[in-house]
């Protein structure tokens, strides 16, 4: 029996095409939770950058790729990137190449400066604009995502820089970078154990690379329609898109609604 549901938001609840999340999705969650289903967001983005959930009520958040995980005012998990790997990203942006970044905080996301890919994905996603601050400023701070703006090409010879440290890429203009050991399925983990919620009780759902720890973890994993092809392969099932009720055919093949 399905106990808990962990959802991805950009391309999973939330249409790309409308930056909106269908109807269909809304009715179906709402009748999950109704049924007595506990609904988690789980998501690469910062708690600040929630915009676009339609007034849903969720269970618990798994926020910065399983970085920062709380329920209500709760925070059940959190981890930061090690002081060491900030301060070699930064040495790396001063001496080898720029790197434009998200530098994500437990309060704040600022930025160190802006390119056309930064723009170009805050506009996508409909982000509010960042405070800019010196990369400098936070090698003594609690960083705990680092969302980097370059392409896949450059990724090898940067994170080399960060043995503390793993990427993944939802998007193919930037990476999110997080503290070695954490992605979704910490999140996942740590839920379980906060509700007493079995693997095999969970389905998660996501389209992206950043989704496939959690969607193998889940005993019932799914991949949108929309998803990637390895993010398909390691689903136990893939549904229609978002923009096709994905969510509401997904839940309604396993009898959760």
């Amino acid at each position: 029996m399905i106990k808990a549901i962990f959802l991805d938001i950009d391309g999973t609840m939330v249409s790309f095409k409308t930056h909106r999340m269908p109807e269909n999705t809304k009715a179906a969650l709402r009748e999950a939770r109704r049924r007595g289903v506990k609904i988690f967001v789980a998501t690469g983005r910062h708690r600040t950058d929630i915009n676009n959930l339609e007034g849903l009520v969720f269970d618990g958040y798994i926020t910065l790729n399983g970085a920062y995980c709380f329920v209500g005012d709760n925070v059940i998990f959190r981890k930061h990137i090690p002081r060491e790997d900030i301060e070699a990203f930064v040495r790396y942006g001063e001496e080898v190449e720029p790197v434009p970044c998200f530098f994500v905080e437990a309060a704040r996301v600022s930025a160190d400066m802006e390119d056309e890919y930064m723009l170009s994905m805050m506009k996508l996603v409909k982000f509010e604009p960042r405070p800019l601050v010196p990369a400098r400023e936070f090698i003594n701070k609690e960083v705990f995502q680092l969302t980097a703006f370059f392409p896949v090409e450059r990724e090898e010879a940067i994170m080399k820089h960060l043995p503390g440290c793993t990427a993944t890429r939802w998007y193919p203009t930037f990476t999110d970078i997080v503290a070695r050991g954490v992605d979704k399925k910490t999140g996942l983990e740590q839920a379980g154990k906060y509700f007493g919620i079995s693997p095999v009780e969970m389905m998660a759902i996501g389209d992206g690379g950043n989704d496939i720890p959690m969607i193998a973890y889940a005993g019932t994993g799914v991949a949108m329609g929309n998803a990637g092809e390895e993010v398909k392969r390691a689903a136990d099932y893939v549904t229609t898109s978002v923009d096709d009720d994905g969510i509401g055919h997904a839940l309604r093949h396993f009898g959760v609604i």
